[in-house]
């Protein structure tokens, strides 16, 4: 039988990975709905390819896209609009399997909604699992949801744990024999420059990831650590961990994804080459495996494998979002928000490169802790920090 998919973010780096496992496998899956933010030219032509029933725009692009599709004859294919339209396909009764791709928080509500509707859902929003991790994990047990890991590291670690893993009890502590799990990261581009050379990169540079094609602020991200901060966060949620069982291993080649060492001494590694569609086959047809376009790895071609601990006096972002976690409440939220704006404001020019931890701690400094007891106290919390850090960015440039 057939599984309807639909693929928030589809114009982004994951959601073309999606379309090509999909593309491979017609017999399997099909494209039920798909979402855009701004590229509605290459939605156009994604909708021409896979013919969605439904396609979702923000209210200013409605009519664009109305054109566009009357003009390329897709009339028949419905829009909706905002993030009521997001919500909408994410918990519409066809949709079988969610990909949750959409960058940044604004994917946290319509995540939140395939979860509660008891979807397969196929997280690569790792900031919609850092605001609001218990609330999302409490609402997949709930309503029975699949909530599959995405990230090439955490879908390494889910497919290195002990398959009754997610039966046991959420406490904090590791089970079933896990001792600890080694978060890997790549290091970025920058790996080796000294503060000072840091301090004059530019967001070209920044962008230019050594083995992985992503999007600007994920590339962003992964040259300060933070990226590797909030999947931290999102492993601690995932695997029902306290922050200390969680080690990031520095690994350039990207080789090894995450490790899972166990109490007799083993250690579990999932290797492969660096390519998106690997763990999102996995998370789509798990327990199954289905066939990618991804070669095997050729272990003669990778005969040397490094490892090595962060620095986080270089890289301070890892230690702030460490920090997030073992704090609790609203901060880690307020971690995200201060982020993604100084990312942006570093994109376009407003702060440099090593400032953007630093407006991440100013605001985290700025704001007092509370429980993260519910969905409105979490989003209030995240827009008080964007306009803190707002401002930060706005005291830096004048």
């Amino acid at each position: 039988m057939t599984q309807s998919v639909c693929i928030l973010g589809a114009t982004g780096s994951i959601g073309q990975s999606t379309l090509k496992i999909l593309q491979q496998h017609p017999q399997e899956y099909s494209v039920f709905a798909v979402t855009a933010h701004s590229r509605i030219v290459e939605l156009v032509e994604i909708c021409k390819q896979y013919k969605p029933k439904i396609a979702v725009v923000p209210p200013h692009k409605v009519d664009e896209l109305h054109q566009l599709f009357v003009q390329h004859q897709l009339a028949d294919i419905e829009i909706l609009s905002g993030e009521a339209g997001l919500i909408a396909v994410a918990e519409h009764a066809e949709t079988d399997v969610v990909m949750a791709a959409i960058v940044g928080a604004a994917g946290l509500l319509p995540t939140l909604a395939a979860v509660k509707a008891g979807k397969r859902v196929l997280l690569a929003n790792k900031e919609a699992l850092v605001m609001s991790g218990d609330i999302m994990m409490q609402a997949a047990l709930e309503n029975n949801a699949a909530l599959l890991p995405v990230d090439s590291e955490h879908n390494a670690i889910f497919q290195c744990l002990p398959q009754n893993y997610f039966s046991a009890e959420r406490n904090g502590q590791p089970k079933l024999g896990v001792s600890q799990i080694l978060l890997t990261a790549s290091g970025g581009p920058f790996l080796h420059h000294t503060i000072e050379r840091l301090q004059t990169v530019t967001p070209a540079q920044a962008c230019k990831h050594p083995n992985w094609s992503m999007g600007q602020k994920i590339s962003v991200d992964s040259a300060t650590l933070m990226n590797k901060g909030l999947e931290l966060i999102e492993a601690c949620h995932l695997f029902s961990v306290k922050e200390h069982f969680v080690t990031v291993v520095v690994h350039p080649q990207s080789i090894i994804h995450s490790m899972v060492q166990y109490v007799d001494g083993s250690t579990l590694a999932q290797m492969g080459n660096p390519d998106m569609c690997t763990p999102i086959a996995h998370a789509l047809a798990w327990p199954e495996r289905i066939q990618t376009h991804v070669p095997a790895l050729d272990l003669f071609q990778h005969s040397q494998l490094n490892f090595e601990e962060p620095d986080t006096v270089r890289f301070p972002a890892l230690q702030l979002a460490r920090q997030a976690m073992k704090t609790g409440g609203i901060t880690p939220a307020v971690l995200n928000a201060a982020n993604e704006i100084a990312v942006d404001a570093f994109l376009h020019g407003k702060i440099g490169f090593m400032q953007i931890p630093e407006i991440v701690e100013r605001t985290l400094n700025r704001m007092e802790n509370k429980a993260a007891a519910s969905l409105e106290v979490i989003v209030q919390a995240d827009q008080t920090a964007r306009s803190i850090a707002q401002q930060l960015v706005m005291d830096k440039g004048s």
